[in-house]
């Protein structure tokens, strides 16, 4: 299920505009050609910035989003450069085989699947959307680095001036942290008629060892376990591979 940020309309069509510096993005880009993919599926492709600056290389040839938030989905479709993307609304269970050469799934997108059925699912269903010898790179936080205790009002609370809407404060809140499972709460309101909106969402904090065995049991091998280069130590990336 996709939370509030992503699936109500107000908040989805502000979504970018509030996070525009995404210095995640470029080593992605960096990996697709170093592996040289043609044909590149991103999955809980949100707005679609990542899945227009694979569109917009030339040696891609097709790049498929893929999200199960509507809003979020029309909003890129909306973009400049949209048509060269085909956007499906859905998620990874429901993929045709596509053969694709890789497979992304960038930010929180993989965390944010919590329970073990959907998650081992959706591992299937990107293993199906692959070619063989295709790859599948997605980033998970490290749970020892316990991201969650910068997660207050202090270290958060802004105030934005987004053109054509006006000033939009907004701030995260930590709800509850049980085992894995870390819930928070994002804040938004706006100025211009004092609404308050809410987006809550639950991660799922997993360790590198646990990820290696699901890839395994679904079929993947672990080609390699990397940092995030805009935030070493604090992420791992997982590159896989289906034999």
């Amino acid at each position: 299920m996709a939370d509030e940020c992503f699936t109500h309309p107000r908040l989805a069509a502000i979504y970018d505009a509030l996070d525009p510096e995404r210095p995640d993005l470029p080593p992605y880009l960096a990996l697709v050609r170093a592996l040289g993919a043609r044909r590149v599926l991103d999955l809980g492709c949100g707005t679609g910035v990542f899945a227009l600056l694979l569109a917009a290389e030339q040696e891609i040839t097709e790049v498929i989003g893929v999200d199960p938030a509507a809003a979020s989905v029309e909003v890129a479709r909306a973009k400049p450069g949209a048509e060269r993307v085909r956007w499906i609304t859905g998620d990874a269970t429901a993929l045709p085989p596509l053969g694709v050469d890789l497979v992304t799934m960038t930010a929180n997108a993989a965390q944010e699947i919590t329970e073990d059925g959907p998650w081992l699912a959706a591992l299937v269903g990107v293993h199906g959307a692959l070619r063989p010898g295709g790859h599948f790179v997605f980033e998970s936080r490290v749970p020892a680095r316990r991201a969650w205790e910068g997660w207050t009002r202090e270290a958060s609370d802004r105030v934005s001036e987004l053109p054509g809407v006006g000033a939009v404060e907004n701030w995260v809140e930590l709800v509850e942290v049980a085992g894995p499972l870390v819930t928070f709460r994002w804040n938004y309101v706006f100025a211009s008629d004092g609404a308050h909106l809410t987006s809550e969402s639950t991660l799922r904090f997993r360790e590198r060892e646990e990820v290696a065995a699901d890839l395994r049991a679904t079929g993947f091998d672990l080609a390699e376990v990397r940092e995030a280069p805009d935030r070493p130590g604090k992420e791992h990336v997982f590159l896989a591979r289906r034999p």
